[in-house]
């Protein structure tokens, strides 16, 4: 039961309270207990009306109008900061002899791992070498006999930031030292490294700056007047408990508490994994690039304790700081101050239960509805011909109404990190500078490639949006079919909602962004550019996501509907793709007109940073609903594999096996990068290769994987265990100012900016 004192007051009585005080906007920030919608309080079967239904202004005049207005493509529009004097570019002389002082530890990796491999004696197998790193455990239980945890030992190199291993927030340990770095200990020669990021959400974000004088909101929240990049983070908490209770109906832990706490396992309450998530957002604050507020999605209203306890998480966003860290007087209650968290209640007593239901789609919708804010949610009357995608009417008391540079909607279960936000907006930054790129056509040759896609402002190109996919590892609450298909490995990642079918690999010219902004890194060069995963076919959750999604699908095609982000540069494409088909109602003629939802991609050089750990880790070895699995695009091949498996009785007596080969997805995040580079390298070899190709040789036969096609009798250099090691950390994108710099050439291939990957130089060195 809700005390008296834990209930907020109405946000009507809030709003009017407020608008007396000398700061109006503060008093509005926390809707805890606030049935808060977008007019009149719209239920979920009105939503869905409107989304179906005809629009009053859907005339083919209308639809005309808007397509002719929009015939260009502004999905990679971006912002010249040149004019206000905001673009930063790097002053440093970089070379291999004289790298950036923040990659001096990397080098001296590269230095043991060369000496390891020199000083090993011939007969000791080299291949396992590049397998480094300090040995992890995992504690999975509590032995109340014994008195002790039971854990497992071993090393996680896959790259993935994870909950599990990763104890300290900020994206692990290469990011965290570098966003944690005083701007007083930055070289001046080597400060556009460390603004990138911001450069590059200022380049893709929103050109409305916000008021950052003394004694505004702004100065209330972060103590400076420094611009920074404004994200949303939209929380569906739907799911959420501790065991079978709901997660609101228990006490959250003690507000900057010192106590040891008891341990508490993955699977057990969902408060771990919203302080982690509210953790990592206090890091992004903390490295001074990002403001962030955090938009927390609920069905019924909660206890005011839970929003203090949010609140207290987020210091460096400008919520309550710890007592012993501030001087007295200087914290003000939640309810007298900006606060960084604003609880939203997004239904009422008639859709409660409908929202709470795992299935319906209900919360996915409202998610991206805040994300989005489409004009046609508080206007039927939506004048196609001029209406501003920019412009939100949605309630002002929401925060999602504010102008924000980036969104970022995500589940409570789907670790966020400083990565993955740097990881997206360099992606976007890259496919932004790749269709403004003075390489319009096609060649011949790539043409017939296949895999070569250009990108431009035409209607016709490509929208693509840099999109994510969740990884999970085993635990205690996996069955045994998940134990099969790992092999016994409980250290490293898998996805379920993929699989090798899901994807083909794609070669985007011009795709590489410099510094200070969207700025062209390849200057003209030929074969500049990266190699992307494109995604062929739709994520396949198992239940009951699967079942919401085909309620509410997920922005992007081949994207997720429990992590995305958009550029407010992104979120204006899709709305004018939204209000269009919104106003062509069921007329597929005029949806025709309107373009298409955006293809979800991930630049191979840094896939790691799009996988995204699925915190309780309980995902592996469940089996997918009918007809609603990865690979559903090639489900005659595999039912073909499964025939001739049994036909040859490869599999004989293990019912098991072949049941955990073909009827469950389990995906493991080095596989997926290896089938992901080797289907590139495949794709130039054959194309490369045409007409001239020996029908007869297995293998490559011009152009290899470097790190990938070797022999286990043969072992790697040392180099490429180290350059893979640089791919798997993300550090391609985050010393991208080295990397980029094309000064040296030695990880092109594992960053994914090689188009014709290694020459094969002897039969003998193929597999």
């Amino acid at each position: 039961m809700m005390s008296e004192n834990d209930h907020r007051e109405d946000p009507a009585a809030e709003a009017a309270q407020g608008s007396s005080t000398s700061n109006a906007f503060t008093a509005v920030k926390l809707l805890a207990a606030a049935a808060l919608f977008y007019s009149a309080g719209l239920t979920f079967a009105e939503t869905y009306q409107h989304m179906s239904s005809r629009s009053t202004l859907n005339s083919a005049h209308d639809i005309e109008a808007f397509t002719a207005n929009n015939s260009n493509n502004n999905a990679y529009s971006y912002i010249n900061w040149d004019v206000h004097g905001r673009r930063l570019s790097s002053e440093a002389k970089i070379s291999k002899e004289n790298p950036p002082s923040y990659m001096k530890d990397l080098f001296e990796d590269l230095t043991a791992r060369t000496k390891l491999m020199e000083e090993t004696p011939p007969n000791e197998v080299k291949y396992w070498f590049e397998y480094t790193g300090p040995l992890q455990k995992y504690f999975y239980r509590y032995s109340r006999s014994r008195k002790k945890a039971d854990s497992f030992e071993g090393r996680d190199d896959s790259g993935v930031v994870s909950s599990r291993f990763i104890e300290t927030a900020g994206g692990g340990d290469e990011y965290s030292t570098f966003f944690g770095k005083e701007s007083s200990d930055i070289p001046t020669d080597e400060m556009a490294s460390y603004k990138r990021l911001l450069d590059n959400c200022l380049a893709m974000g929103s050109e409305t700056r916000p008021d950052r004088k003394k004694g505004s909101v702004w100065s209330e929240l972060y103590n400076d007047d420094a611009d920074r990049c404004r994200i949303l983070f939209t929380l569906n908490t739907v799911g959420a408990g501790r065991l079978t209770t709901m997660l609101w109906e228990t006490r959250p832990p003690t507000p900057h508490s010192v106590e040891p706490r008891p341990w508490i396992s993955e699977q057990e309450t969902a408060a771990t994994h919203l302080e982690r998530n509210l953790q990592e957002i206090d890091a992004m604050c903390a490295s001074g690039l990002i403001a962030a507020r955090v938009q927390v999605l609920v069905c019924e209203p909660i206890p005011g304790v839970w929003t203090d306890w949010m609140d207290s998480m987020l210091p460096n966003c400008g919520g309550k700081a710890d007592p012993m860290k501030v001087k007295e007087g200087s914290s003000a209650k939640v309810e007298e101050r900006a606060s960084p968290v604003q609880v939203v209640v997004t239904a009422n007593a008639k859709t409660a239960e409908v929202c709470h239901d795992l299935k319906s789609g209900f919360m996915e919708q409202r998610m991206q509805e805040l994300t989005v804010s489409p004009p046609y949610l508080t206007d039927e009357n939506v004048d196609l011909k001029t209406f501003n995608p920019a412009d939100k009417n949605t309630h002002p008391d929401l925060v999602s109404s504010d102008d924000h540079d980036l969104y970022v909607a995500l589940k409570w279960s789907t670790l966020i990190t400083i990565r993955s936000v740097n990881a997206f907006l360099q992606a976007s930054a890259d496919l932004a500078i790749a269709a403004t790129s003075t390489k319009s056509e096609l060649s011949k040759e790539e043409h017939e490639d296949g895999v070569t896609v250009v990108l431009s402002s035409d209607a016709s190109s490509p929208f693509l949006i840099p999109s994510f996919v969740r990884v999970s590892y085993v635990s205690e609450e996996n069955n045994k079919v998940a134990k099969w298909r790992m092999h016994g490995d409980f250290f490293h990642p898998a996805a379920w909602e993929i699989c090798k079918d899901s994807f083909d690999m794609s070669w985007i010219p011009g795709s590489l962004s410099g510094s200070g902004g969207v700025t062209d890194a390849c200057h003209g060069e030929k074969e500049c550019g990266q190699w992307w995963v494109y995604f062929a076919e739709e994520q396949m959750p198992t239940t009951p996501e699967i079942y919401a999604n085909e309620v509410t699908a997920p922005l992007v095609q081949g994207g997720s509907n429990y992590i995305y982000m958009l550029t407010e540069r992104q979120r204006r494409e899709v709305v004018k793709v939204k209000v269009c088909l919104h106003a062509a109602g069921d007329d597929k003629t005029k949806k025709e007109q309107c373009g298409d939802f955006p293809q979800g991609v991930i630049p191979l050089g840094d896939m790691e940073s799009f996988l995204m750990n699925f915190t309780p880790n309980t995902a592996l070895g469940k089996k997918h609903s009918s007809n609603r699995f990865p690979g559903y695009s090639r489900a005659e091949e595999r039912e073909l594999d499964r025939a001739k498996v049994k036909e040859r009785k490869q599999l004989k007596d293990q019912e098991d096996i072949e049941k955990a080969l073909f009827d469950y997805t389990i995906y493991p995040a080095a596989l997926f990068h290896k089938d992901a580079t080797i289907k590139a390298a495949r794709a130039r070899d054959f194309a490369i290769t045409g007409a001239k190709r020996d029908p007869e040789a297995i293998g490559p036969q011009k152009v290899k994987s470097g790190y990938y096609d070797v022999t286990i009798t043969k072992p790697r250099q040392s180099q490429w265990a180290w350059c893979q090691a640089i791919s798997r950390k993300g550090l391609c994108t985050l010393y991208a100012d080295y990397f980029r710099s094309f000064v040296d050439d030695r990880c092109l291939e594992s960053c994914g900016m090689r188009k014709n990957w290694s020459k094969v130089e002897r039969v003998t060195d193929e597999l």
